[in-house]
């Protein structure tokens, strides 16, 4: 049966979702790794039935304020799924992570409005890990642009008949993420439509390889790195819509550096085994890139997306 409205009624809770980047590389719709780099979002429960949405710092003035915002329509959809009254909401969001640039933006609004309904109907519903990764997915499509931004650290995403699955990894302390952020965007859609329907065998066989050693690169061996971020699979194919990205990430793994193009791009994540190569990576691309490109010296994300009661010190974590 489902609560009244007065359930939720009053409830606040503060979410806190960190950037990602999808496929790493070979590991294409299938590997992905959160970053601290952090979407922060306020949202309350009212008596009414307005929906108030206020967004600070990224996309404010560009994002929808109403119903339609993806936040909302997120956190509509965990409820309708429960069955229970959706509430009045009154939502804060104050976003740092660039949109449309291969870092997570939507994945991590999506998560954003799953965990917000996850905090508001504690005590009313349990949405475990399984049900949180499901409902996420639902709305995104992919499992691998979600589960690091649920689960934090290193993610593998697969799908079953029963549904999307994830096994989370710690990575090891010594890779050092450094993400290059241009000023222009690249749709996601367009970057799928340039993907062929079939690849060769060889080339099947040779990210299969890559990908398992990515793995062991990521978690024990990050001097693998550079050789384990080859890939053939989607890479060059999106090449002709991110040329100056394509270039970038030529140049660097040149010079010794695990560049790849973050999830859709045109983003250019490279995963360092060393902090001062970041350094040296970063004077490269100042050096040789023909538009401006935002340096952003990051850590691995180890938490993943955290809802926390707004009086209320300790996180109901993912």
């Amino acid at each position: 049966m489902a609560a009244g409205p007065s359930a939720t009624i009053g409830r606040s809770v503060i979410v806190r979702v960190p950037a990602t980047s999808a496929n790493l590389g070979p590991g294409f719709d299938t590997l992905g790794l959160a970053l601290s780099l952090y979407d922060e979002l306020h949202v309350t429960a009212t008596d009414d039935a307005d929906v108030i949405v206020e967004v600070h710092g990224i996309g404010e003035g560009e994002v929808p304020t109403d119903e339609s915002n993806l936040v909302v329509r997120a956190i509509a959809s965990a409820f309708a799924f429960y069955g229970q009254p959706l509430p009045g909401l009154r939502l804060v969001a104050n976003n740092v992570i660039p949109h449309g640039r291969g870092l997570g933006s939507s994945g991590a609004a999506i998560v954003s409005g799953i965990m917000a309904a996850k905090g508001l109907l504690a005590g009313i519903v349990d949405i475990d890990a399984e049900a949180l990764l499901a409902l996420a997915t639902a709305m995104e499509g992919h499992p691998d642009n979600v589960a690091p931004a649920l689960f934090g650290g290193l993610t593998i995403a697969w799908v079953t008949p029963e549904g999307p699955q994830h096994k989370k990894l710690m990575v090891h302390r010594g890779v050092s993420p450094l993400v290059f952020v241009p000023e222009h965007t690249m749709s996601t859609s367009l970057a799928r439509s340039l993907q062929p329907e079939s690849v060769p065998h060889a080339d099947a066989i040779f990210n299969v390889s890559r990908s398992a050693l990515l793995v062991a690169a990521l978690i024990q061996s990050p001097e693998l790195l550079l050789a384990a971020t080859e890939d053939k699979l989607h890479q060059n194919y999106r090449a002709s819509a991110m040329p100056e990205t394509n270039r970038l990430v030529t140049m660097l793994r040149e010079h010794g550096h695990a560049a790849v193009v973050s999830g859709a791009g045109p983003s250019i994540l490279v995963l360092s085994d060393d902090p001062s190569a970041r350094l040296a990576a970063a004077d490269l691309v100042a050096e040789h890139a023909e538009t401006p490109w935002s340096p952003l010296m990051l850590a691995v994300d180890f938490k993943g997306a955290t809802v926390v009661p707004h009086s209320v010190q300790s996180p109901l974590s993912s």
